[in-house]
């Protein structure tokens, strides 16, 4: 390596490498397998290989970007941005040469294979009771011998015709008042809201005449990684489109301490995220309404769910204070705001958002939501319910009490940090299956339904290659690495000899499992690497240490039933999940999945104002374990790192898979049978 080479780091893919100083970013980006598009052999004509330099601290990564990392505006891209514009902070990949260690954020619309968000709409019945709705009115004409206003003869319409008293308007609805009315000859139709947090109803929208059209609402479940979006019809709660997009925050750092770092290290790092995030939800608002084919100007209400920081970051809070104890939240409870006030410009104007409260400085909006649409304080059984992202969200309890804590997982479940890691993209390994015998796997991507063994297999996989493995994959790579004896109880991963197969190759001193080769068609090989299986044990042991600790509180030593949350709950089987060690032992068939669960709440907070009621006075009593403070979570952290662990027994999971008893440390048994683990 030359002592100038220049370190580069991809986000939101993780990768990094040195390059020669003076190497395009689009150069640096292939040779290190980053996603990064181009379609006009570098000319900066087509502008597809757009990328996003981040400057100053990076604690997560640690290094410092100086304002010089990159080359300066040359000729090409001066002209590109005259003719065509350049998003501000934006640099052509092809042209912008890496001059200094630099942080490269790679936008969904540069990459050539678009993330897969997975966080569907999961079917629901809610009780519709919005709190937006149209009125069809008939105002009295003006009369020169009872003067008023045609807005206070509207509120008396309103009152008389649908009984709705004490409404109000801002600026832009009267500007346009007069001229309405007069145009449906004094007959209009009026969008009202009146949420828990309003004592007046507020006129959001008025259309002449008959509007035969409906109102919608987005329910936006802003999470660290992905924001995801569900566009709900007021009417009946009909989820027209669902729509995400990854997160641009990531590349002022993966994990929610790495952009409370950045805030703290680079004045008004806290304002630059706060922009990206509100951009990219406007950029998610106007791709939802076009998917649907509906104006977004009848987007007439939003609801929120997010962790602390993000919850902080969207509404233009330094969340400082959330990176050390005691983990103040500047505010807690649910709020209210016009779409104005938090800059989302690509909807109504005089939209509403609602905003779910936080339950204390870890355990955010998005885990109100969880509860609001798992009811764990209902439940009669004893619940543990665990929503899987960046930071993991877990509540346990029954409807004597419920626990709610956070586990720091990072993002390892995501694929990010991972040797083949990517997001969930056309391509990606997302499912894996090891025989025990011959050690050789097979899998399927992301947008073919099709094992890697069946045929037909290579062509319907040739548009995309097979590209990485996303988070799914892994989980499900690290698992079967285990239940085939590949992998011993302490995350070893035996030798080709240790273990009978080639697929295990050297890498220095450990090994590496070779899942599929593709350099002969110019594509990756993808492993799994020790570095890979040390990452997934970190996250799964902070998972488990947290579900342990709320355990401890309530004395109990195991669960009735679990709930997988999020889109890690809809794609990994509780199998893989119990063989890992991720959740507490459990009868499989009472763990099932909840979908995303965060984004249902959110759903049901949009269509239902008594349900806001419900979840703030919920939340009032759900008690906060902190992680970060209690010592038995280092404890629990530790004991929880072998696979599945060190001193819980799983005898549920005893009853359908039997682990084999192998050590792989040097000198250690390199029996490959399939003794039972002893619990």
């Amino acid at each position: 390596m030359a002592e100038q080479d220049a370190l580069v780091i991809f986000t939101p893919s993780g990768k990094r490498g040195r390059v020669p100083r003076g190497t395009p970013v689009l150069t640096a980006a292939r040779q290190l397998g980053v996603d990064l598009d181009s379609v006009c052999g570098g000319r900066g004509i087509c502008s597809k290989c757009q990328v996003t330099p981040g400057y100053g601290e990076f604690p997560k990564h640690g290094v410092h970007v100086a304002a010089d990392a990159l080359s300066e505006w040359n000729q090409v891209e001066e002209r590109y941005d005259r003719v065509r514009g350049l998003a501000k902070g934006r640099r052509l990949g092809c042209q912008a040469r890496i001059m200094g260690d630099v942080v490269i954020d790679v936008p969904p619309e540069s990459q050539v294979h678009k993330q897969v968000v997975r966080k569907e709409a999961t079917a629901r019945a809610i009780v519709m009771d919005p709190a937006s709705r149209l009125y069809y009115v008939e105002v009295a004409e003006p009369d020169m011998h009872e003067p008023s206003g045609d807005f206070e003869r509207l509120k008396a319409a309103l009152k008389e015709q649908w009984q709705v008293a004490d409404v109000e308007a801002d600026l832009d609805i009267l500007r346009k008042l007069q001229p309405t009315l007069r145009k449906g000859e004094w007959k209009v139709t009026v969008a009202l809201n009146k949420g828990n947090h309003d004592a007046r109803a507020r006129v959001l929208e008025v259309w002449p005449g008959f509007f035969e059209g409906r109102l919608y609402g987005l329910a936006i479940d802003l999470g660290s990684t992905t924001i995801a979006a569900h566009l709900c019809d007021l009417r009946n709660g009909q989820v027209l489109a669902s729509a995400g997009v990854m997160n641009p925050q990531i590349r002022f750092g993966e994990d929610l301490m790495s952009r409370v770092s950045y805030a703290m290290m680079n004045p008004g790092g806290d304002v630059e995220m706060t922009r990206a995030v509100r951009g990219a939800i406007n950029d998610l608002a106007k791709e939802i309404a076009k998917d649907a084919g509906i104006d977004p100007q009848l987007i007439v209400e939003t609801t929120f769910v997010c962790n602390p920081v993000m919850h902080h970051l969207l509404l233009g809070i330094d969340p400082v204070e959330l990176g050390q104890a005691p983990f103040a939240l500047a505010v807690s409870e649910s709020l209210a705001f016009d779409a104005s006030e938090l800059e989302l410009s690509a909807i109504n104007s005089d939209a509403r958002v609602y905003i779910l409260p936080c339950i204390a400085g870890h355990v955010g909006a998005d885990c109100a939501a969880v509860a609001l649409a798992e009811e764990p304080h209902k439940s009669e059984d004893m619940v543990l319910i665990v929503d899987v992202g960046t930071n993991a969200e877990i509540l346990l309890g029954n409807k004597d009490k419920v626990l709610a804590c956070s586990s720091p997982t990072g993002p390892a479940f995501e694929g990010a940090q991972i040797s083949s890691g990517q997001r969930a993209a056309p391509g990606a390994i997302e499912r894996l299956q090891i025989d025990p015998e011959t050690k050789a796997p097979r899998f399927k991507v992301i947008g073919c339904d099709l094992w890697s063994d069946e045929a037909g297999f290579a062509e319907a996989t040739a548009a995309t290659g097979i590209t990485g493995i996303c988070g799914s994959g892994i989980i499900e790579a690290v698992a079967e690495m285990r239940a085939a004896g590949i992998v011993d109880p302490s995350g070893l991963i035996g030798s080709a000899e240790q273990v009978g197969s080639p697929r295990l190759v050297a890498e220095g001193r450990t090994h590496a499992y070779l899942i599929h080769d593709g350099a002969a068609e110019g594509g990756p090989r993808i492993t799994v690497t020790q570095g890979d299986i040390r990452a997934i044990q970190l996250a799964k042991s902070a998972l488990y240490a947290g579900a342990r600790l709320l355990m401890d509180e309530l004395g109990i030593d195991k669960v009735d039933r679990v709930v997988l949350a999020g889109a890690f709950g809809a794609h990994i089987s509780a199998k893989h999940a119990m063989i890992l060690g991720m959740i507490p032992d459990a009868p499989l068939e009472n763990v099932i999945s909840a979908g995303n669960a965060a984004g249902t709440g959110a759903r049901i907070a949009l269509c239902n104002v008594a349900a806001r009621e419900e979840i703030e006075a919920v939340v009032g009593r759900i008690h906060k374990v902190e992680t970060a403070i209690e010592p038995r979570f280092q404890e629990h952290f530790v004991n929880a790192n072998a696979l599945p662990h060190a001193v819980d027994a799983f005898p549920e999971l005893g009853k359908v898979v039997t682990l084999p008893d192998v050590s792989f440390n040097s000198g250690g048994d390199r029996d490959r049978g399939r003794r039972r683990r002893r619990g």
